[in-house]
C-alpha cells in the first residue's frame, strides 16, 4: 500500500526549544514518520545557511524520519522587537508579521518542488504558508492548533494574530486541536464549526524517570513554563504565599523565561519570599528532567493553557500535580486537583492537603503514573493518520 506523503510546516523544532510545542511537534513527527513519508519545513537560526533553497539535514535528530528544508528566516514570537544583533539570515528586519509573510512565500517555492498529498500546518506562523501552498498546489490542509491569541491575549483581543489565526482554520480542511477545551474556544471565539475540529491530545516521550527527593530537605512545588500571563506566574506567586504562611518550610520553583520574570522576582522580594522562591530561568530538557526528580508537587495555575504537556512529564516522574480547570491537560489527568486559576484560595489548599496528607499523597500519585500509559505519541499519531485518510480522497494525484 502506498504511503501517504505529508508537507509538514513548522516554526519550533528541536534543537531550538522555547516551551512545549517544539517538543510536541518532535514527538509527533517522530511518531507519524513510522506511516508516513515527512518532508519538514522550518526556519534556520543558523548565520551559516546560505539563502539558496539548499535542502539541509537540520541536525542529526531528523535524519532517521524526515526530509528537512531550512528556511533562511529568523521567525520566533518571543524574539520580536528584541532581536539587537539580527544574523545574515534576518533578512526581512524584525516585524514578525513581515517575516510570517515571507515564511509563506518561500513556503510555496519549496514545496512546489516536492511531491506530496497533505500539508500540516503547526501553529499560527505557519497558517498563513499552509494556505498559500494549498491555493498552488490543491493539496488539503491540516492546520494543527497548539495555542490561540485567544489563550495568550485575552477573549477580548482580536488583532492581526487572531485574524490569520481565524483565516487558516475557515480555508483549512480540517482542524487538529490539542484538547477539547480548545476546541471549543475555537467554536465559540472563532466561529469555526465543531464538525471541522479533531481534538487529539499529546503523547509523552519516555523517560527514564527517577527520584532524588532526598537531595533537598524541604517539600518542593514546581512551576514550569513562560513566564508569560497566560501560564499565570502571578498566580503561582499567590498560591506561594499562602502555603508559605502555613507550611514555612516548603520551597517553590518557578522555572522558565518570559517577560515577566524580572517583575516576578521584584514582587517576591516585596512579599518576603526570596528565600523560599527560587528562579533559575529556563532549563534544559535535562535540567528540567533533573529538577522534577527533587520535586514534590507540581503546580499549574494557567489562566488558559490549551493543553499543558509539562503536567504528563511531571507525571512521569509520580508527581502529583495541582491544575487549573482551564486547562486541556485536565480532560487526560483525572487525579491531578483541579480548581479555576482565579480560586487562589482552594489552589492553595490543595497544594497544603498533599503536603500534609500522605495517603492522599501516595494515592494520587501512583494514579497519575498510571493515566499517562496509554498517553504515547504512537497514539496521538494513529489519531492523526486517521484525519489524512478522510482528506486525501480530496487529492488530484494520490
Amino acid at each position: 500500500m502506498k504511503r501517504l506523503r505529508v508537507l509538514t510546516l513548522g516554526w519550533e523544532f528541536p534543537p531550538r526549544i522555547t516551551g512545549g510545542l517544539g517538543v510536541a511537534c518532535f514527538g509527533l513527527s517522530q511518531a507519524l514518520a513510522k506511516q508516513v513519508d515527512l518532508t519538514v519545513l522550518l526556519p534556520t537560526h543558523s548565520s551559516e545557511i546560505e539563502f539558496n533553497f539548499k535542502i539541509h539535514r537540520a541536525s542529526e535528530d531528523y535524519q532517521s524520519f524526515a526530509q528537512v528544508h531550512e528556511i533562511p528566516l529568523i521567525l520566533d514570537p518571543y524574539a520580536a522587537g528584541e532581536i539587537l544583533n539580527p544574523s545574515p539570515t534576518d533578512l526581512y528586519g524584525s516585524d514578525l508579521s513581515a517575516r510570517v509573510i515571507q515564511y509563506s512565500k518561500i513556503a510555496v517555492k519549496l514545496a512546489l518542488r516536492e511531491s506530496f498529498d497533505i500539508i500540516h500546518a503547526h501553529d499560527w506562523m505557519t497558517f498563513l504558508a499552509g494556505v498559500e501552498v494549498k491555493k498552488h498546489t490543491c493539496k488539503p490542509l491540516v492546520v494543527h492548533v497548539h495555542s490561540l491569541q485567544h489563550d495568550r491575549a485575552g477573549a477580548g483581543v482580536h488583532d492581526w494574530i487572531y485574524q490569520l489565526e481565524k483565516y487558516g482554520m475557515d480555508e483549512a480542511d480540517c482542524i487538529i486541536s490539542v484538547s477539547h477545551y480548545t476546541g471549543e474556544i475555537i467554536t465559540r471565539h472563532y466561529g469555526i464549526s465543531p464538525a471541522k475540529i479533531r481534538p487529539i491530545h499529546h503523547g509523552v516521550t519516555p523517560v527514564n524517570a527517577h527520584q532524588t527527593k532526598g537531595k533537598i530537605a524541604e517539600k518542593l512545588i514546581l512551576f514550569l513554563g513562560r513566564l508569560t500571563a497566560q501560564k499565570g506566574p502571578e498566580i503561582f506567586l499567590q498560591i506561594a504565599a499562602r502555603v508559605i504562611a502555613q507550611h514555612p518550610s516548603v520551597r517553590f520553583v518557578m522555572a522558565g523565561a518570559g517577560e515577566k520574570r524580572q517583575a516576578l522576582q521584584e514582587a517576591s522580594t516585596c512579599l518576603g519570599l526570596s528565600e523560599h522562591l527560587h528562579f533559575p530561568g529556563f532549563l534544559t530538557q535535562e535540567k528540567v528532567h533533573e529538577l522534577l526528580a527533587e520535586t514534590d508537587i507540581y503546580c499549574m495555575p494557567s489562566v488558559s493553557e490549551p493543553f499543558g504537556l509539562s503536567a504528563l512529564e511531571a507525571a512521569q516522574f509520580g508527581i502529583p500535580a495541582v491544575i487549573s480547570n482551564q486547562s486541556g491537560v485536565a480532560e487526560v489527568l483525572k487525579s491531578a486537583l483541579k480548581a479555576d486559576y482565579w480560586d487562589i484560595a482552594q489552589l492553595a489548599t490543595h497544594i497544603g492537603d498533599l503536603l500534609t496528607d500522605e495517603h492522599l499523597y501516595r494515592r494520587l500519585a501512583t494514579q497519575a503514573t498510571r493515566e499517562i500509559a496509554d498517553l504515547t505519541w504512537d497514539a496521538a499519531a494513529a489519531q492523526v493518520l486517521s484525519v489524512y485518510h478522510e482528506l486525501t480522497p480530496r487529492c488530484r494525484d494520490f
